[in-house]
């Protein structure tokens, strides 16, 4: 009953189309769109010349401006429509005669590619049925493993009774977590602790809600079908994905859901708790750009970010942070508070550019997109939580130096060899 479940939720993409296919015809289209935006800077400001035009020698500009606004409105909406056309033949030529050897999805560069794409635009490409949203899953290395028993045995030959599940952050896919080369957290951990890692890809375009639904959804299937039976389970995230844990943790709990009396430990790594500033400076420049005919095209370009980040705003967990809402109101509600499970042990770290804590640029420029007070559940008189001695902070670092560093493994090891409490 789990799969079947699992599937009506994530299978929202038809496979009618190839990657690639899909891919070349999203780009000409947005080459298009990027044109037509361009062609509207250009009208907007022309009108403003010849307004001044105007008032100097009078209506004698008036047919200058409408040959003017006619030639270049031609050659912009040409060059627009010739390349949505082209990428809409194009697209279709490759579903008739190119068969994919290996899915963009499937590839080191694809899979970076795709992963920044739906960070950006995810909400909408689920929206379009785009076979480039891609659903959530388990990878192993790059390939989706159904959450059956057969698939999950062969993937897993060795699997222990202890679980960690990794999951990346916005605009990343599980590959982020070999930055540099250098083995992942989860090797490390399966070598020397004989943990069993399990990286899940997911749509970070999605709401954060969104995914932790999917997501407590996927891990009941895992949890019924293991090889073995599960005695522990830890989630860790980076970012977005330290989020969309808690997130479907809480709803797991307040459905009284098996799996999650399985977590024994939550480890957020640079996770944005009480939102991040770069979203809150992009919603009131989306605003203000849109107050002028000539910026009115950029604002509309940043009005088109996806849900997921709009979902960093706040660091928002549940479906009434943004449910009958409207998106682009100045001022928004702030997010309803999730507590940390009972019985969980929540860890977390934090980092900064700057190598001390007391420099106040590190209070203004945190790991340079999260703010260490927003990393570590206390803003303000605001806390989540999280106890002193389950924190670490981790100086000169930037906020992706969290995805593999030698300094968060020993965290994450120290953490997570501790002795198994289970919920009742």
């Amino acid at each position: 009953m789990h799969s079947r479940t699992l599937k009506s939720v994530t299978d929202v993409a038809p496979r009618t189309r190839s990657e690639t296919s899909a891919l070349t015809a999203l780009a000409l289209a947005e080459l298009g769109g990027a044109v037509g935006g361009i062609g509207n800077i250009h009208r907007a400001v022309s009108d403003r010349i010849f307004a001044g035009v105007r008032r100097g020698i009078g209506d004698s500009a008036t047919p200058v401006q409408l040959a003017h606004d006619g030639i270049s409105g031609a050659i912009y909406a040409l060059v627009a429509g010739s390349a949505k056309a082209t990428g809409a033949a194009a697209g279709h030529l490759l579903d008739l005669g190119y068969e994919e050897r290996v899915r963009p999805s499937e590839s080191p560069r694809g899979t970076a590619l795709l992963g920044i794409l739906q960070g950006l635009r995810g909400d909408a490409l689920e929206v379009e049925r785009s076979p480039l949203a891609t659903p959530m899953s388990i990878r192993v290395n790059g390939r989706p493993i159904a959450p059956t028993a057969t698939d999950l045995s062969d993937a897993y030959p060795h699997a222990s009774g202890t679980i960690v599940v990794f999951l990346h952050g916005l605009c990343e896919t599980e590959r982020a977590w070999r930055l540099g080369g250098r083995p992942t957290y989860g090797e490390r951990l399966a070598h020397d602790l004989g943990v069993t890692p399990v990286e899940i890809r997911f749509n970070t375009g999605r709401h954060i809600s969104a995914n932790g639904e999917t997501l407590s959804q996927l891990l009941a299937a895992l949890i019924a079908t293991w090889p073995v039976e599960v005695e522990r389970l830890a989630l860790v995230g980076h970012s977005m994905g330290g989020l969309v844990a808690r997130s479907a943790c809480h709803r797991a709990d307040a459905a009284g859901e098996y799996w999650v009396r399985r977590v024994h430990q939550i480890v957020c790594l640079g996770s944005p708790h009480y939102g991040a500033p770069l979203e809150r400076i992009v919603h009131y420049a989306g605003a203000a750009l849109n107050l002028l005919p000539e910026s009115r095209p950029i604002g509309r370009l940043l009005r088109r970010r996806s849900a997921g980040i709009r979902d960093l705003r706040g660091g928002s967990l549940v479906d009434e942070d943004w449910h009958d809402r409207d998106p682009e109101a100045l001022f928004t509600a702030a997010c309803r508070e999730v507590p940390l499970l009972d019985g969980v042990m929540h860890c977390f770290v934090s980092a900064g550019i700057v190598a001390s804590e007391r420099n106040p640029l590190g209070a203004m420029l945190g790991d340079g997109l999260v703010l260490v007070p927003s990393a570590s559940g206390r803003s303000g008189s605001r806390r989540i939580g999280f106890r002193d001695e389950d924190g670490a902070h981790l100086p000169s670092a930037n906020h992706f130096t969290l995805l593999n560093h030698d300094a968060v493994y020993g965290y994450l090891r120290e953490w997570l060899s501790g002795p198994t409490i289970l919920r009742k």
